[in-house]
């Protein structure tokens, strides 16, 4: 696992580098349509409305929620402000926004927006929840993004290519890739200023120039 796409994929494909570049799309081609067929068939045998990760975010924040205090602002319907831990938070449902900003960039009910929801449909608001978020969370459009096939490189004898393309003549490259680039060495500048050699001290008596196991201190025991 790791957040660089790049290196997930260079993981993943690390045997298909050596195939050629038509085997390496068919490969990846087939890989994804593994997960994507995997997945699909996990989430179309859930009874969610949400994604299951989605779903659980949302539990605990309506744990965390109900720990909060809410009152509205001039009696809106839509206007509350949230006291809990910390400074207090404004959160305005029709605009789906909050002061603390997690509801307005993830687009999902957080702590300070379940309160208000539980101020506004009082002990009836698990499903409102969902009506506040984005459906981007919901399950019926992550099974739609995986309908969509996963097309594959066809057969070379089926590749139509324009003659222009065909009757061009590529030159090999002379570059040997297995070349090491060479170690330079560091020269000192102008300006840089000489740094004298630190020289190591004895241990017992402190001076420079010996070690413990030369000290004259030694000698004479």
């Amino acid at each position: 696992m790791t957040t660089n796409i790049i290196e997930l994929l260079n993981a993943i494909l690390l045997n298909e580098k050596e195939y050629l570049v038509a085997a390496i799309f068919n490969s990846i081609a087939y890989r994804f349509d593994k997960i994507c067929r995997k997945r699909y068939a996990e989430m179309n045998s859930s009874r969610t409305i949400f994604v299951l990760e989605a779903k659980k975010i949302l539990r605990e924040n309506i744990t965390k929620g109900d720990k909060l205090y809410v009152n509205n602002i001039n009696e809106s319907t839509d206007k509350f402000t949230v006291l809990g831990c910390g400074p207090s938070a404004k959160v305005n449902l029709s605009k789906r926004s909050c002061s603390y900003r997690k509801f307005n960039l993830v687009k999902l009910s957080y702590a300070h927006a379940m309160a208000a929801l539980r101020l506004k449909h009082e002990d009836n608001y698990g499903s409102s929840t969902y009506n506040y978020s984005s459906p981007i969370y919901s399950k019926e459009l992550y099974l739609f993004a995986y309908l969509e096939p996963i097309c594959v490189v066809p057969l070379e004898s089926e590749w139509s290519v324009a003659r222009e393309y065909l009757e061009m003549q590529f030159l090999s490259s002379d570059f040997d890739f297995k070349v090491e680039r060479r170690m330079a060495k560091y020269v000192k500048g102008v300006l840089e200023s000489s740094r004298p050699k630190k020289r190591n001290k004895c241990s017992k008596c402190k001076r420079p120039g010996h070690k413990r196991t030369t000290c004259s201190l030694n000698i004479g025991k």
